[in-house]
């Protein structure tokens, strides 16, 4: 018994050890499991309120089939079709977060020159 404790003991450390951060990739792939498990709930919610409006149609076709006296349907919300599933577009991070300011190799001349914008995109000064 003591040789248990000892063990959980010695393991308890363990037990609340952290786990790493996720990458950026296994951060976007769980966002974007998040938003197709958040369109399928609208879908199911569409497909509810279109079955629900079924019923409540038949039942009051068929209430009037019988001679019964059918009250009118309570004023619900239009069902909404949440449309296709569209994968989101990944966000382009800003220019600094992309490293575009720094070079990618060490500079050997200065980053400004005295050629104008027209002879930097290939056309002649005239």
């Amino acid at each position: 018994m003591a040789l248990c404790a000892t063990l959980g003991l010695a393991l308890l450390p363990a037990a609340y050890a952290k786990l790493p951060a996720p990458t950026p990739e296994a951060k976007a792939k769980a966002d974007e499991a998040k938003a197709k498990a958040a369109w399928s709930d609208k879908v199911a919610a569409y497909q509810l309120c279109k079955s629900m409006d079924r019923v409540a149609a038949r039942y009051a076709q068929e209430a009037r089939a019988a001679g019964k006296d059918a009250r009118p349907p309570v004023a619900t919300p239009a069902c909404a079709d949440p449309g296709p599933y569209q994968v989101a577009a990944a966000a382009t991070p800003p220019l600094e977060a992309a490293g575009a300011h720094s070079p990618a190799k060490t500079a050997i001349s200065p980053p400004s020159g005295t050629a104008t914008a027209a002879e930097q995109a290939g056309a002649q000064k005239k």
